[in-house]
């Protein structure tokens, strides 16, 4: 899992985790830990230990919202994905003993691959780009496939309609968010029109909450994924809604976390949207198909996760460098795509 990364800027005392790995590796190896520059809202560092490696998530020392943060969700869920049609890493070992790093944390395989940070794929060929929004649409697929129920996750969400259930915890995180009253107006117009249009729908299914491509490990040299990261928000969910999130490359500028708009797709290799989405239908068996709303909330939800960074990086708590300024300037990016796909509706 190679991503970029900075030395130093380790918030934590690395004399106790040396202790703690020291209790459960033994041997008198050197701890060395680097700060990644993902986990933007769980911190992660890559960590070594002699010949042993891993990865750390942690969550943040300034929590602003505990639900926002469960290291512990993520570690069930992919201790319960090993050996599933979805590849995750291989999760280690779960810390909830506090004094050790000052939260919770857990460790997980380092998985020796890609991450590539921008949907355009910079650096490969367009028949590579095609196969890996091919693996990435039917990694996702695979995800909404699996049957929980035998995973052993049928409690990995609340009961009641979910969309009514998301939109209000999602409201309240941006009130908690929020500067003031007149702090991004279209994600409130965006809230209003979601609220009003709640659907009721039957489809359940294991969600990853935040399935982009930053969020993927490809092979070294194959265009295929290896590795599904960052679980933080998964939940039993609607399908559509993660799809949904996926695809918001489509209708975002590549100065908007790397969209795709704008980009003569056809000669880069990268398929248009419809196309993409007739992939996933297919490999996920969907009957359902994507909406307005479907979009609209994920923009939503993109919006006020952006809030939340800015809010972490208000606090000094955050890997982005000047994440405050980024977090609002994203927030009212993914807010104005959001009122373009309302104020497009027939």
């Amino acid at each position: 899992m190679n991503g970029q990364a900075s030395d130093g800027d380790v918030d934590f005392d690395l004399r106790r985790l040396d202790a703690y790995l020291k209790d459960w590796l033994g041997g008198n190896a050197e701890t060395r830990v680097t700060r990644t520059s993902g986990g933007m809202s769980n911190p992660t560092y890559f960590v070594t230990r002699g010949d042993w490696q891993a990865v750390l998530r942690k969550q943040p020392n300034n929590v602003l919202m505990p639900s926002a943060h469960a290291i512990d969700r993520e570690y069930r869920v992919l201790t319960a994905l090993q050996r599933s049609a979805v590849p995750t890493p291989t999760p280690y070992r779960y810390c909830e003993e506090r004094e050790v790093l000052g939260t919770p944390f857990y460790l997980m395989e380092w998985l020796k691959g890609r991450v590539i940070y921008d949907y355009a794929l910079p650096g490969l060929a367009p028949e590579e780009r095609a196969a890996c929004y091919r693996s990435m649409s039917e990694t996702l697929a695979a995800l909404h496939r699996l049957d929980y129920r035998a995973l052993g996750l049928s409690d990995f969400g609340k009961p009641g309609n979910y969309f009514a259930r998301q939109l209000n915890r999602w409201s309240r995180l941006w009130t908690e968010y929020r500067r003031g009253d007149d702090d991004n107006p279209e994600l409130d117009r965006m809230v209003r029109w979601l609220s009003a249009r709640v659907p009721e729908s039957d489809s359940l299914a294991l969600c990853h909450g935040d399935f982009r491509m930053a969020n993927l490990v490809f092979h070294p040299t194959e265009p295929h994924v290896i590795g599904v990261l960052d679980w933080e928000l998964s939940t039993l969910g609607h399908p559509l809604v993660d799809l949904a999130f996926n695809t918001q490359a489509w209708r975002m500028a590549p100065d908007e976390n790397g969209g795709l708009l704008g980009l003569p797709l056809e000669q880069m290799g990268i398929p248009n949207e419809h196309d993409y989405l007739g992939r996933y239908y297919a490999c996920a068996a969907a009957t359902e198909r994507l909406t307005v709303f479907h979009q609209v909330f994920a923009m939503f939800r993109g919006a006020v996760g952006s809030a939340g960074v800015a809010a972490r990086g208000e606090l000094g708590n955050n890997t982005l460098p000047d994440a405050a300024n980024v977090g609002r300037r994203l927030a009212r990016a993914y807010a104005t795509r959001g009122m373009a796909l309302i104020e497009g509706e027939p």
